[in-house]
């Protein structure tokens, strides 16, 4: 049983997202762009369009879709050494959530014999930059097709799906949406939540830090998931519009 008796740093609801933001083509060179903000998380997301798959898929007709996720040196408080010898293994993780959450948005079929590079660079953390660079990337993603669309490469079969992702956890015994980092540092539940606009799942990464949880619980944080997410893909469609 949840007492919601927790008081947020900045003084949210249990159930309120942070300010977000999208900034649509703020890199002029890629073929798509967005900075994206939760809060004082922030995340650039850049698209390149490859006119080729990897060895693996040559010849088969459809395309694929990857990214690769960073985080600036002072991106946190701290300076984190740049990552000159290899990617971490938390990193390639991230890149690789990115990816399968991405593909579910676009239909690689239509695609043709294309990649589509995301790639999602930290500016600033504060909390949820892999659920901020999912929800940004995908903007990013839908900014690139529209302009292949416009030139004819594609056609509108290429379209999928909208998705998102948001970051719920359990703070003394309370459910909240969207945690920054000063809640998910005591989190004793962590869950990222990855869906589509019309609710079906992608992704779940759930992690109990000091002890089990409940299905109950679990119950609760997709509720409250799915929720969040629904906004969130309401103002992915309105900076699209």
């Amino acid at each position: 049983m949840f007492t919601y008796h927790y008081t947020r740093p900045d003084g949210r609801q249990p159930d309120e997202l942070r300010p977000v933001r999208f900034i649509p083509n703020y890199i002029i060179y890629p073929e798509g762009s967005v900075l994206v903000e939760f809060g004082d998380t922030r995340v650039i997301c850049n698209v390149t369009v490859e006119e080729r798959v990897p060895a693996w898929m040559d010849g088969q007709g459809t395309g694929w879709l990857t990214a690769e996720y960073n985080m600036l040196p002072r991106s946190t408080h701290t300076r984190t050494p740049r990552e000159t010898h290899g990617r971490r293994g938390r990193t390639q993780e991230i890149s690789r959530l990115i990816g399968r959450a991405l593909r579910a948005a676009v239909n690689l079929d239509a695609l043709g014999e294309r990649t589509l590079i995301v790639d999602c660079d930290v500016l600033q953390a504060d909390g949820g930059t892999r659920t901020a660079a999912i929800t940004g990337g995908y903007v990013a993603v839908a900014l690139t097709l529209r302009r292949m669309i416009r030139s004819g490469a594609v056609t509108e079969q290429v379209w999928r799906t909208p998705v998102a992702a948001v970051s719920v956890g359990v703070v003394a015994d309370t459910v909240l949406l969207d945690l920054c980092y000063a809640e998910d540092h005591v989190a004793a539940v962590d869950l990222n939540v990855v869906m589509t606009d019309d609710g079906r799942l992608v992704e779940l990464q759930s992690t109990a830090e000091s002890a089990p949880f409940s299905r109950e619980t679990l119950d609760q944080m997709l509720d409250l998931a799915a929720d969040g997410i629904s906004r969130l893909i309401t103002l992915q469609r309105e900076v699209l519009a």
